[in-house]
């Protein structure tokens, strides 16, 4: 009796094999997904980041942003020393100062070289007078000279006043050119005066940039992300403090075979699906496309599929949608993008964009 229950079993188990390998075999070949008008790729969300770094070495005072924390854009992160620039500050506002000062004083010379070279004019112009007097005199002694109505002395002293005349006034006449000169070089050195005004005035500007640059701001709305330095440290130029990711700019990128790539332009549509949230659809835009063909990493295909030359595809999101789901966000999060082929065919229901309220 039990070997004829046992031999009707395995026909019945036979049979019930062949049902399932038969089930198994025409579900293989079925088609899956949203239909062959769709493509997709695994990949994760990323985000761009930014690192907060200090301008000038210094030791930092205090940082007032922890991580996780949502910061505005031009918000106070850290406040580094600045002891030193403050001194800086006043030492070039000091030589500001003297330097304006210098620019009065050397535009007083000026003033004063000035009135010199009309004094020295007005001399000329007397020297002049007596020159032409001098020359008179000479002009009426030496024809009286000759038929003895006038000394020999006194033609020879005439004479000799018109030469002496000549001589005033040629000193006087050098004496105007020495002022124009001396003029000269006076606005010479306004203008010296007037550039180091700006020289100085151009450091304290330089020094007071740096004071605020001391502050160290976000540049951008963004997150947090980790504090790299802590009060009381001393950092070099370009030290970090702060490494914050700006969620404004949020993407997933992933990877497409080279026989897809070429047909997806920028712009296109993409639907998003997150592992961890897989009721939601995503909406995002390719923003770029690789122009140079790789080797797919290995955490993202097969090692059949690793073998085909990939193209890296980035998606982005809208940001006025992330502005209304900032909270939301977290990067590395895996998922799928989808990308539609055929402009003219819709979205499947399954791909639906739906979005958290």
């Amino acid at each position: 009796m039990y070997s004829s229950i046992k031999n009707k079993l395995i026909p019945a188990a036979a049979a019930v094999i062949i049902v399932a390998a038969g089930w198994v075999a025409w579900t293989a070949t079925q088609p899956s997904g949203p239909g062959e008008s769709f493509v997709s790729g695994n990949g994760r969300i990323e985000v761009t980041e930014i690192d907060v770094a200090t301008k000038l070495g210094g030791r930092v005072i205090d940082i007032f942003a922890s991580e996780g924390d949502f910061v505005k854009a031009g918000q106070i992160l850290a406040q580094m020393q600045v002891d030193v620039l403050n001194a800086q500050r006043d030492e070039a506002r000091a030589q500001y100062q003297q330097a304006i000062s210098a620019v009065a004083s050397a535009e007083a010379q000026v003033a004063v070289r000035e009135s010199d070279l009309a004094a020295a004019q007005a001399v000329v112009s007397q020297r002049e007078s007596e020159l032409d007097a001098a020359q008179r005199r000479l002009a009426r002694s030496q024809p009286l000279s000759s038929v003895g109505a006038v000394s020999i002395q006194q033609f020879d002293d005439d004479r000799a006043a018109v030469r002496s005349a000549e001589a005033t006034l040629t000193a006087a006449k050098a004496q105007v050119t020495a002022t124009r000169a001396a003029i000269a070089a006076a606005k010479a050195q306004v203008i010296g005066a007037h550039s180091t005004v700006a020289a100085a005035a151009a450091t304290v500007t330089h020094i007071e940039a740096d004071i605020a640059d001391s502050q160290l701001k976000a540049p951008r709305d963004g997150r947090v992300q980790y504090r790299v330095a802590q009060p009381s440290e001393v950092l070099g130029g370009g030290g970090k403090v702060l490494n914050m990711v700006d969620l404004s700019d949020v993407y997933m990128t992933f990877f497409l075979p080279e026989t897809v790539a070429g047909k997806v332009a920028l712009g296109s549509e993409v639907r998003i699906v997150l592992d961890a949230a897989p009721a939601y659809v995503i909406p995002a835009k390719v923003s770029f496309v690789s122009s140079v063909a790789q080797f797919t990493p290995k955490m993202v295909e097969t090692a059949s599929e690793r073998q085909k030359l990939m193209f890296r595809v980035k998606a982005r999101f809208d940001p006025e949608l992330l502005k209304q789901h900032l909270k939301q966000i977290k990067t590395g999060l895996p998922g799928v993008a989808w990308l539609k082929l055929d402009t003219q065919v819709e979205w499947p229901q399954s791909l639906t964009v739906k979005v958290p309220e």
